[in-house]
């Protein structure tokens, strides 16, 4: 047994948390990503990539919740620790770009929104190419924004 602080148990706790977030679940759902954090940061350390991914699934909880001033210093850390240990243009970077962007827009914070989304764009392209269908996602999103 792996015990009940063990990063393998963080990635369970996401993927269910996910499973009930998708159903509607979203006051059981929380607490298990809010482990997850825990485990992964006192087992990975405050700057790990698996928990920039953990911040960015409870963040999109709370934009699903409307909890928008909740759930945007989470994706601004998920970002930093991408940035840091990934590198500025990595393609989880990206989605946590496109995530905030996002976020911002729910907000009605359209001038903050398009540069993150652009920048996603770039990176995305860069990466993983024009024609990938996480870009496509991307430009819907800029194309929706400057309706």
């Amino acid at each position: 047994a792996l015990g009940p602080d063990h990063p393998s148990l963080a990635i369970d706790l996401n993927n269910l948390a996910g499973l009930l977030k998708s159903q509607g679940k979203y006051g059981e759902a929380k607490p298990l990503y809010e482990r997850a954090i825990v485990i992964d940061e006192a087992a990975l350390g405050p700057d790990h990539p698996s928990l920039a991914i953990d911040l960015n699934n409870l963040a999109g909880l709370l934009k699903s919740q409307g909890k928008y001033g909740e759930a945007k210093p989470l994706y601004e850390r998920a970002i930093a620790i991408g940035e840091t240990t990934l590198g500025p243009n990595h393609p989880s970077v990206a989605t946590r770009l496109n995530n905030l962007a996002g976020l911002l827009e729910s907000q009605g914070k359209y001038n903050e929104a398009e540069p993150l989304y652009k920048r996603a764009i770039a990176i995305g392209e860069a990466t993983l190419g024009p024609d990938h269908p996480n870009v496509a996602t991307r430009l819907s999103n800029l194309a929706g924004l400057l309706e």
